[in-house]
């Protein structure tokens, strides 16, 4: 029996296409910044990293902040983000974000000057604002260095 091109039959007969039909959509508050198909994404949870391939069982889940990779074939498309959540249902991955930023387009001179104020925060709360910002300035410092 001939089966269509990009089709195969699974050990249990059942038809499964080989070819992937996922899709990854990036939302913040001002526009869509991304919807385009994937072959694999790659978000960065709040507890580490997760890979989301096609036909993946229905999630959502919390986000930290640090690199969205969108595999497409040999190529790769990288974005800071800045927490959030995503969601994973029929194929389609949601990211939805308050910052989604193309590695490219980081301010390096912004973070930079984050890492390198002098300002001394004294309550608790500040104090867990600042070292916040300084960990989002060193991931996007890193991910600017090795996308540059």
């Amino acid at each position: 029996m001939q089966y269509p091109r990009g089709s195969l039959r699974s050990p249990l007969g059942l038809k499964q296409n080989i070819m992937p039909n996922l899709k990854c959509v990036v939302v913040t508050p001002e526009k869509a910044v991304l919807d385009e198909p994937a072959d694999l994404v790659v978000v960065p949870m709040y507890d580490g990293e997760l890979g989301i391939a096609d036909q993946r069982q229905p999630l959502i889940g919390r986000l930290g902040f640090g690199e969205l990779r969108i595999h497409k074939g040999k190529t790769a498309r990288h974005l800071y983000v800045d927490g959030g959540f995503v969601q994973v249902r029929d194929n389609v991955v949601t990211v939805l974000t308050s910052k989604a930023i193309d590695v490219k387009d980081i301010n390096v001179a912004a973070a930079q000057a984050v890492l390198k104020s002098e300002t001394v925060e004294t309550t608790p709360e500040g104090m867990e604002a600042q070292a916040k910002n300084q960990q989002r300035a060193r991931v996007q410092l890193r991910l600017a260095r090795q996308n540059h």
